[in-house]
């Protein structure tokens, strides 16, 4: 898990990158587009793993954490409904002014729920034992 977070920080820090790199250009330069889809993608992709995956089977052997999985659940769903935000702006050609501000709430979202998650789930990811790809159950990266 924490290296699919890794992952996931450096893909972020690469779309700011090329929101940095494109100056005041608008609308955005194809290589941000390709690098928002490209990092919505992969947060939707781990996010809906762990959701069908990773979570049900931390539940089955982890009752007592049910209170966590369903926090962490609703932040996934927070966390769509602004890489949607983000969609939309790049769909719609939107200033880098706009695409930054919408890349900042993903950012500080994303990195309390990275931290949250961590500290309660990583000991636990440990000691159990997943009947699944690992690549499944994080969205394969």
């Amino acid at each position: 898990m924490r290296e699919v977070h890794h992952r996931l920080r450096a893909a972020l820090r690469a779309t700011r990158e090329a929101l940095e790199d494109g100056g005041d250009a608008e609308p955005a330069t194809r290589e941000l587009l390709l690098f928002c889809r490209g990092f919505c993608t992969a947060l939707t992709r781990h996010h809906r793993g762990e959701d069908r995956t990773l979570f049900p089977a931390v539940a089955a052997a982890h009752p007592e954490l049910g209170d966590t999985l369903r926090r962490l659940e609703q932040d996934h769903s927070m966390i769509e409904y602004l890489l949607d935000g983000l969609r939309k702006a790049v769909d719609a050609a939107a200033s880098p002014g706009e695409l930054d501000r919408h890349l900042e709430g993903i950012a500080a979202i994303m990195e309390n729920h990275f931290a949250y998650e961590e500290r309660r789930l990583l000991t636990v990811l440990d000691a159990l034992e997943l009947d699944a790809d690992p690549g499944e159950a994080l969205g394969g990266l």
